[in-house]
């Protein structure tokens, strides 16, 4: 695994970015640390979770891990927080709720936002587009749009620039 990321980490041109994101397991483990250890002067890592404590308990562990090594935790988002219901509107916490929020507050990082659970995002990428490209005014591309601006605004950058504008 760790010769597979650091190829993919060192020996593919990636050319001008504002940003890599690398999605990796929950945890601690091998695959985590083999990109902590590859990216060099990385900005910071971002932890998400789902509401329930079973998923809390991982990422506290994540948010641990990343401060024993040095990584900063940018900040804490909360996937599949919860499912409004098309027809009625109705919005139900399959997960629970909150639990990503309340964590992040407990731990001092920043709560970047959450992310719902919506079937456009199943029907969009099963298209192979972005939910942000494919329903721009849906839920769940309104929430990470959201989470890019408190993101930039957090980095300094103008506060415009969103998944809206930047759907990469």
């Amino acid at each position: 695994k760790h010769g597979a990321i650091k190829q993919f980490l060192k020996d593919v041109e990636w050319g001008d970015l504002d940003y890599l994101v690398v999605d990796a397991p929950p945890g601690t483990g091998d695959e985590p640390m083999a990109v902590a250890q590859l990216i060099e002067n990385a900005d910071g890592a971002i932890v998400v979770t789902t509401p329930q404590d079973v998923a809390v308990q991982d990422v506290r562990r994540c948010v641990v891990f990343c401060r024993q090594i040095g990584l900063p935790v940018l900040g804490v988002v909360e996937n599949m927080s919860g499912f409004t219901c098309p027809q009625c509107g109705h919005l139900t916490r399959l997960f629970g709720k909150d639990g990503g929020r309340i964590m992040a507050a407990e731990m001092g990082v920043p709560y970047l936002g959450a992310i719902p659970i919506e079937p456009e995002v199943v029907v969009a990428g099963d298209e192979g587009t972005p939910v942000v490209q494919a329903q721009p005014g849906s839920v769940t591309a309104r929430a990470f749009g959201d989470l890019v601006r408190t993101l930039n605004e957090r980095a300094g950058e103008h506060p415009a620039r969103s998944a809206e504008t930047h759907p990469e």
